[in-house]
């Protein structure tokens, strides 16, 4: 769809807000370390619930409201190495980490930003549990700039230094769990101006800045350091923010998505005219129970319900006939977005709606029957189902009747959340300026000569000055450098290149760490399973000569398709154990006795088919200009004796 839209005639504005994690010793307000505790067993935990109160405004936010009406508790995993009872809002926070202020200014000079004089803090409502205290600090630390990339300079609006939240583990039953290893680890959120007018443009400015961030080798790495959320509007449609973008190559599929999602929405507010469908008729539908219709069903869905206790309730929609089962994204309906309400608003594990009907098991007669009940008419009405207990089933479907008088107006301001696969769900109501207020526990900072000096000596290089370091520092080619400069890599690379130093080439560490990495993925591995660890094991094995550099692909991709497998199992299954010299010979010298007339036919021209057969068998267990060096000084001498 993409290439079919021409962006500049929808006034496509996107701004990008991108959080990155600091690599600091310590949390932005407290001593302990920034790091994630995987042992949970011996961690305290406690249960607790927030409440939305009215800020000094006197007003209360929206998305709190939201988050209070969920009715959910939270339970918080406390690991004594990674959390205080600063995490736990038991203690007053400590003054703010002047370590991440530092690469955060460092960060805000290379943007070209003004640094503001004084730090002051602030707090903004967040209740949906991933703060103790029911808000996060914030600071804004530089105002203004811009970055340039080949489609056009972006502005930056604002650059804020903040405290991540708690790491979500897992949710079920009315409660959500929390790790607080993850609270409180430093973060820079740098806001661009809604400059953005495409969706590539989208993808160059997120791919920039995530490269001077790495480049200042002061950020953490990995899946989860870094989240880019998206403020996506076009004409006639509306500013939607979306959260949690974990993948640069899905930034600009987001976008793409959501333009198509807003067109959609507002094609169906023009068919919602032409039937002239009005507000009235919608709010006037009751919520009717139809679990009678279901009592000798053979749906196996409702009766597993009915069972557990539930009842069967139903909304109709007025005229809304095959508009649930329009397509707003790939893979997902209008109808999806109404199960998406249901789901946040009501607790309920999704919808059935009758545009999809007859299907799970549901009948065409039971469908005359529902519309009979809702005194429904089947050939213009359509109808929602929800199977829950009464209390979740009228929540639930109140929200699907409101996000269908919505649609007779086009596209709701909401928040949304990234799917893996670049399409959105609704989140929450979007907040509004009444959740910001001043932290009074922590006094302002002013910027001194001292703090900005310190922040100029690891202000990031220019991507054209760090080539021509990577190019002249480490012996690399122009095209290596460059890709090794946009990968995630970079800070990894040069850790290596300095500890291995006259063990393995600097364009080995270098070729893995972008082409084979990529090689791997083009083949279906999922590298996302391979961490940092995984990848230095298999080259410090290298540079150690346990195995040849030609073994790098294969070891990544069994530790890749075998998760918690050592390096050493993988030597062992692969049958990677490095040989000996005089192995080697006796094996090449076997190889050429058993192809001796071919040998002698072709002489020396017979090096490729020696080599070939030598490596299928030696790969990965030798290094292959050994192997070629014996095959050579083999064929001579078998050539000479014959």
């Amino acid at each position: 769809m993409g290439n079919k839209i021409d962006y500049s005639k929808l006034d496509l504005k996107v701004g990008l807000e991108i959080h990155q994690q600091l690599d600091t010793k310590s949390k932005l307000f407290c001593n302990c370390p920034t790091k994630l505790i995987s042992d949970e067993t011996k961690a305290a935990r406690v249960i607790r619930a927030l409440r939305a109160t009215k800020s000094e405004l006197g007003e209360v936010d929206e998305a709190a409201l939201f988050e209070y009406k969920r009715g959910r508790l939270f339970e918080y995993i406390v690991p004594g190495d990674a959390s205080c009872l600063v995490e736990l809002d038991e203690e007053p926070p400590h003054p703010l980490n002047r370590e991440a202020l530092t690469i955060a200014i460092a960060i805000a000079k290379a943007l070209n930003s003004r640094i503001v004089d004084e730090v002051h803090v602030m707090r903004k409502i967040v209740i949906d549990g991933s703060n103790t205290t029911g808000f996060q600090r914030t600071a804004i630390i530089a105002l203004g700039g811009y970055i340039d990339v080949p489609s056009g300079r972006v502005g930056i609006q604002t650059i804020a230094l903040e405290e991540d939240a708690a790491r979500k583990v897992k949710e079920e039953k009315g409660i959500v769990t929390y790790n607080l290893d993850r609270l409180g680890i430093p973060l820079i959120e740098i806001s661009t101006a809604p400059d953005i007018k495409s969706p590539e443009q989208a993808r160059q400015v997120a791919e920039t800045i995530g490269l001077l961030m790495r480049l200042t080798g002061k950020v953490k790495r990995g899946i989860g350091t870094i989240r880019q959320d998206l403020n996506i509007s076009i004409k006639g449609g509306t500013k939607i923010e979306i959260k949690g973008v974990q993948r640069l190559e899905l930034v600009s599929k987001i976008v793409e998505y959501e333009v198509m999602r807003q067109l959609r929405l507002l094609e169906i507010r023009e068919e919602l005219k032409k039937r002239q469908v009005h507000e009235d008729d919608i709010k006037k539908s009751l919520i009717v129970d139809v679990s009678e219709v279901f009592v000798n069903t053979k749906s196996k869905l409702i009766r597993r319900a009915l069972k557990k206790g539930a009842k069967v309730f139903a909304l109709k929609l007025p005229k809304f006939k095959g508009i649930l089962g329009m397509e707003v994204q790939p893979g997902r309906r209008f109808g999806t977005e109404l199960a998406d309400y249901a789901k946040q608003w009501g607790g309920v594990g999704g919808i059935i709606h009758s545009d999809e009907l007859p299907n799970y098991g549901i009948t065409e007669e039971e469908m005359l029957k529902i519309f009979e009940k809702i005194n429904g008419d089947i050939s213009r009405d359509a109808f929602v189902l929800v199977l829950a207990d009464a209390k979740k089933a009228l929540r639930a479907l109140e929200a699907v009747r409101n996000r269908c008088t919505q649609a007779l107006y086009g596209v709701p301001k909401e928040t949304r959340a990234a799917n893996p696969d670049g399409t959105t769900h609704y989140m929450r109501p979007q907040p509004g300026a009444a959740r910001m207020y001043p932290e009074t526990d922590i006094p302002p900072i002013e910027i001194t000569n001292d703090i900005l000096e310190e922040a100029e000596k690891i202000k990031p290089p220019s991507p054209e000055e760090k080539i021509s370091e990577l190019i002249n520092k480490y012996s690399l080619n122009r095209e290596l450098a460059e890709q090794l400069l946009y990968s995630p890599y970079i800070s990894l690379f040069e850790e290596l290149a300095a500890r291995l130093r006259n063990k393995i080439s600097p364009t080995i560490i270098a070729s893995t760490l972008t082409s084979t990495l990529k090689s791997l993925k083009s083949e279906g591995v999922d590298i996302d399973k391979l961490d940092e660890k995984a990848i230095v094991e298999v080259l410090e094995a290298v540079a150690h000569g346990e195995v040849a550099k030609e073994a790098i692909p294969d070891l990544l991709k069994y530790l890749a398709e075998h998760e918690g497998a050592s390096i050493t199992e993988g030597i062992k299954a692969l049958g990677l154990k490095r040989i000996t010299m005089e192995e080697l010979v006796k094996i090449i010298e076997n190889i050429i006795n058993e192809n001796a007339d071919v040998v002698k036919t072709r002489g020396e021209r017979a090096f490729g088919l020696i080599m070939g057969k030598a490596m299928s068998k030696l790969r990965g267990r030798i290094d292959g200009r050994i192997v070629a060096e014996v095959v050579r000084k083999k064929l001579k001498e078998f050539l000479t004796s014959t």
